[in-house]
């Protein structure tokens, strides 16, 4: 019962974030010439970069949530943004595990089509960032 709510703040992100892939799968939705809906089936990392490398990334990802499971109890001030990392790792890791590719779907014209999952990562990314900084004050 230690972890109840950060593992359902976890499976609440990975749930939305499969909900949506499984909406946008496929889809094309044009919102704007600033902001749309774009599918693409994702083989690579960030920015679409190392394509066909999936077993990789899986394992990549699978350290990665080792790491932050491992430093979990150490470090509980962050786990704010343990979570959110650990809910984007999951999310893009079961895509890759099933699907063979991540679903990418949010598309801004001057940015690359990402994800939910993506846009967690980056969000846990950002608060481990403010903690680093914020201790050094």
């Amino acid at each position: 019962m230690k972890y109840l709510k950060s593992i359902l703040f976890i499976l609440v992100l990975v749930i939305f974030d499969q909900i949506t892939k499984l909406y946008f799968l496929g889809k094309d939705i044009f919102i704007s010439d600033f902001f749309s809906f774009k599918f693409v089936a994702n083989t690579g990392t960030s920015f679409g970069l190392l394509k066909n490398n999936n077993l990789i990334f899986i394992f990549v990802m699978l350290f990665v949530m080792v790491f932050i499971l491992y430093y979990y109890d150490k470090y509980k001030s962050y786990s704010l943004a343990f979570n959110f990392i650990l809910a984007g790792s999951f999310g893009n890791l079961i895509d890759r595990i099933f699907r063979g590719y991540v679903v990418d779907f949010i598309y801004f014209k001057f940015w690359y089509v990402f994800n939910l999952a993506d846009l967690f990562i980056t969000i846990g990314s950002l608060i481990l960032i403010y903690y680093f900084f914020k201790e050094k004050d």
